[in-house]
């Protein structure tokens, strides 16, 4: 692993563009804590009049804007090497000012639903307020569901007990399982863990997935009970805040936040239903290509075409993106060749470097692409999926004020997803080799099958768990195993659903963030609408002007604008029909 200074400097970040040097960001920091302490002095002020609610908001939003910036920079600079502990010590004072900041403005949300409804609305027609309009009235939104202040404040005690369900999972699951070794290909006893399951259960050898398979879930099967009784008590406080604010169901508070339609969850379940005949081709395809009697769950990774192994550079990547993302129009083609000349982006992994990928913006600047490139096919696929989320930044931060640049998670997908599928068609479009063009589709398929089936099958499972208990049913561990197993059984159908294969519930984090999986789905069904609509009409100016509304509207209403209306079945169907026409080119290439 290379050293930072042996890597090429127009290949990694230009933090100066952020603050010039340490010095200078300490003189912000201190800049930062001097907003957050004007914070306070806005209480009991703001409905006095609209002039003395936007004089709030202003002093709030001010102060945000100043200590996001402060925490960006240590953020990306201890991105770069973890061990520094210079790095350490700057995240650790800003992410106490954050604390600092979030406690002084606790007050703001309760002294708006406590002004008077009709008081309010006035105050919003003022063109002063025109802003903050959205921010207030999604404030006001809960009215129905928030209590008097004493027991407004009761539940904010009980949050730090409440919202801590997952911190036991999370200290048992990373840090105190362990996993026995497993035999590689090559016969070598080799150490299982979290990370090793994953590249294991994609072994070309039948063996080592099977084994690792066995091992990893026979460990959580130990503990399947402690994880039930874990989670369980997740669902118990998701289930109480929901009877409390008055909300129908936990799914409903949970979508409630982002005020989504509950039938859009309804309507991805109902068409992922319709669309499984789908998925058992797939699996059969899977089954035939990989000369199996019986396809068992640890089949479902390993690669059914061979991976392209030809090795695309950075710099080859880079065009790829360019010429994938054409139909974008000229702009979006500017800003890439801005991205790359302007070091938006580290490229390569270096000692104590952060591992994966990831953009983040950083309002007023621009976004910053974290990336770990290993000159492979998929790390293309990367370059476009980060930049995807880079622009999205870009247009929202260009065409709104700090306030409402902000995106919210439900889209925060789409346009990645959306570079991905362009890639996806570029490929597809322009590639002669029957292999590679097998790759991609198949590539492609998987994105259907782990992104929007498996991240629906786990809403499925969220939900059932949640409406049991709130009927009064205990989630024991055998109540957990068998509504997992009936919807492997479903999703999977052609598949042996292994009995290890029922807890496998019991190792995803992301249930202790209830109802935020779905999300994944949706978005994904979404980009495949949007860049077919792209592609056909040749137009991408819907697409960029909802790149550009960052958090000003409601994400159904800004995803309207480019088309797609996530409350309408069709647009989930019409994204089962691309995965159909995929699979029967797939076929046609792989059963020849």
């Amino acid at each position: 692993m290379k050293e930072r200074k042996e890597i090429a400097k127009e290949l990694t970040w230009d933090l100066t563009q952020i603050f010039e040097s340490d010095a200078a960001w300490e003189e912000a920091y201190n800049d930062a804590v001097a907003a957050v302490q004007t914070i306070p002095a806005i209480k009991g002020t703001l409905s006095q009049s609209a002039a003395a609610l936007k004089q709030g908001l202003d002093t709030l939003y001010g102060a945000m804007q100043k200590l996001e910036r402060v925490y960006s920079y240590t953020f990306l600079r201890k991105s770069l090497d973890n061990g520094d502990a210079t790095s350490q010590q700057m995240s650790g004072k800003a992410m106490i000012l954050y604390t600092q900041m979030s406690a002084a403005a606790s007050f703001l949300e309760p002294e708006i639903l406590a002004m008077d409804g009709e008081l309010l609305a006035g105050y919003l027609q003022d063109p002063i307020l025109a802003g903050y309009k959205h921010i207030v009235e999604d404030i006001a939104r809960a009215r129905p569901h928030t209590l008097d202040e004493e027991k407004e404040k009761m539940l904010a005690l009980l949050g730090e007990v409440s919202s801590s369900a997952d911190e036991p999972f999370d200290m048992f699951e990373s840090v105190d399982m362990s996993f026995p070794t497993i035999q590689n290909e090559k016969g070598e006893e080799v150490q299982l863990s979290h990370g090793s399951f994953g590249a294991f259960r994609e072994s070309n050898d039948r063996r080592v997935r099977k084994e690792a398979f066995e091992k990893y879930f026979g460990e959580f099967k130990k503990y399947n009970n402690t994880i039930a009784a874990i989670y369980g008590n997740s669902v118990k406080f998701d289930n109480y805040y929901t009877k409390v604010r008055n909300h129908e169901s936990a799914c409903h508070r949970a979508l409630f936040s982002s005020n989504v339609p509950v039938s859009v969850y309804d309507n991805l379940v109902n068409s992922l239903h319709n669309a499984l005949p789908v998925m058992k081709r797939y699996l059969e395809l899977r089954k035939k290509v990989l000369k199996l009697d019986e396809l068992h769950m640890y089949d479902l990774y390993c690669p059914i075409v061979p991976e392209c192994n030809a090795e695309v550079t950075y710099e080859e990547a880079k065009e790829m993106v360019k010429k994938a993302c054409a139909p974008l129009g000229q702009k979006y083609l500017d800003l890439l060749d801005r991205a790359y000349n302007e070091r938006w982006i580290d490229v390569y992994e270096t000692k104590g470097k952060t591992t994966g990928a990831y953009s983040s913006g950083v309002y007023g600047v621009h976004p910053y692409v974290l990336l770990n490139f290993t000159d492979t096919f998929d790390d293309a696929f990367t370059l476009a999926h980060e930049l995807g989320h880079a622009m999205h930044s870009y247009f929202s931060s260009e065409k709104q004020d700090y306030a409402n640049h902000d995106y919210r998670i439900f889209v925060a997908e789409v346009a990645s997803t959306v570079n991905e599928v362009l890639m996806t068609r570029y490929f597809l479009a322009t590639e002669t080799d029957p292999t590679k063009k097998a790759y991609i589709l198949n590539h492609f398929l998987e994105g259907f099958r782990t992104t929007v089936f498996r991240q629906t099958l786990f809403a499925e499972f969220e939900r059932k768990a949640h409406d049991l208990n709130q009927q009064g049913v205990p989630l024991t561990a055998d109540t957990l195993n068998k509504i997992y197993r009936e919807l492997n059984e479903l999703y999977y159908n052609g598949a042996v659903v292994d009995e290890l294969q029922d807890i496998e519930w019991s190792r995803i984090p992301h249930f202790y963030r209830a109802f935020y999986v779905y999300q994944y789905a949706t978005a994904f069904c979404a980009s495949v609408s949007i860049v077919r609509n792209i592609l056909e009409t040749g137009d991408a100016s819907a697409y960029l002007e909802f790149l550009s509304t960052g958090g000003s509207d409601y994400p159904i209403n800004e995803l309207k604008i480019a088309g797609i209306d996530m409350t309408d079945p069709s647009v989930v169907n019409n994204a089962m029909k691309e995965m159909d026409k995929a699979l029967t080119d797939l076929e046609a290439l792989l059963l020849k």
